[in-house]
């Protein structure tokens, strides 16, 4: 039998070139465990604030109206001074990858379209409940969650792609939501009054066109006065914490009232099946960035958006069930987006 001791020295003997810190010159253990390290010290504060946003909102006895302003600095000053500051800052050439825009955006659609099927199946072919469900299944949240999390775990390389996705599965969605809402044929507005509303939405929304100023300020190579400048980035090193905890404030005022049976599936489409998809289109088109796949994966796996709750409601159907499905999915995706996050970290994901 071994003795103790000796294993221990053997250990010791076996890891002593691990103590400098360095991961990459380590065994496998301790690659392993510096990874699962970052990790945490990537997921924790991140959804660290989400549920002190959440326990803010059980525990504090403030109208909800108060947290209107919260989400009007979050929507309309700190996530555009992000977006706008990181890519203005992007060389043009690399804002202009349209393999990797088809690639995910397609993949989101695929992804929609399995949750509407399966949508159509249990709901005996009600097009607006299944329209909701589809939104469950495809839509993450690219906003508050997205930005925050790719720029964390990957640095400002990933800004690009994040907003890229940001303005082309939004185009997709809400359009996808408008057409087929009209096909469910009970809303007042005809179809060409529901695109022109989806139309006006996507383009006079805040981020897309902090979007396309980016795009343009990179395109002049625009450079701004040191004082705007300042301000951007005090108002960029705001949008991630508010945004989070916006977030969870959001989800805690919506309490569960109605559990679909359906939501199991709906979630394992969302959390598992969207961002595996992405990596298999991303992957098989080829000539796309490792960093840029990663950064499609991270945000394919995040929980439903909370807009798929703003569209329920402006549609007046799965209202309730789709709330249920927003705060469900976001407290499984503590787990679900923690282990992807450690493949993306530890270099696990294969031929990344």
């Amino acid at each position: 039998m071994e003795n103790p001791a000796d294993a221990r020295g053997a250990y010791a003997i076996r890891h002593r070139d691990c103590n400098d810190g360095s991961a990459k010159r380590g065994c496998t253990l301790c690659r392993g465990k510096a990874a699962m390290s970052e990790v945490i010290t990537l997921a924790l504060p991140f959804f660290g604030l989400i549920f002190l946003g959440y326990g803010a909102g059980r525990i504090g006895d403030l109208p909800e109206a108060g947290l209107a302003w919260l989400n009007f600095f979050v929507v309309y000053c700190a996530l555009p001074a992000l977006f706008f500051r990181l890519l203005s800052e992007t060389p043009i050439d690399q804002i202009t990858n349209w393999g990797f825009v088809f690639g995910t955006t397609f993949s989101t659609y695929v992804a929609f379209a399995l949750a509407f099927c399966l949508g159509v199946i249990v709901t005996s072919g009600r097009i607006r409940e299944a329209t909701v469900q589809g939104l469950i299944g495809a839509y993450s949240n690219i906003g508050y969650m997205g930005p925050g999390l790719t720029l964390a775990a990957l640095g400002s390389a990933s800004t690009v792609p994040t907003a890229l996705i940001f303005c082309f599965d939004n185009a997709l969605l809400f359009m996808l939501a408008a057409f087929l809402m009209a096909i469910g044929g009970t809303d007042k507005q005809s179809m060409a009054g529901l695109v022109g509303t989806a139309l006006k939405r996507l383009f006079l929304h805040p981020f897309i066109l902090a979007t396309m100023a980016g795009i343009l300020a990179a395109a002049v190579e625009l450079d701004l006065p040191d004082a705007l400048d300042r301000l951007l980035e005090f108002l960029s090193s705001a949008a991630a914490p508010c945004a989070l905890f916006a977030m969870g404030v959001t989800v805690a005022l919506r309490p569960i009232k109605r559990v679909p049976l359906e939501l199991p599936a709906l979630l394992m489409i969302k959390l598992v099946a969207h961002p595996i998809i992405v990596f298999g289109v991303l992957t098989w088109l080829g000539g796309i960035d490792p960093l840029w796949i990663k950064t499609a994966v991270l945000m394919a796996c995040l929980p439903p958006a909370a807009n798929v709750f703003v569209l329920a409601s402006q549609y007046q159907s799965y209202v309730e069930r789709a709330s249920s499905a927003i705060l469900i999915g976001t407290a499984v995706s503590v787990f679900t987006v923690t282990g992807i996050l450690y493949l993306v970290v530890d270099n696990r994901i294969p031929g990344l």
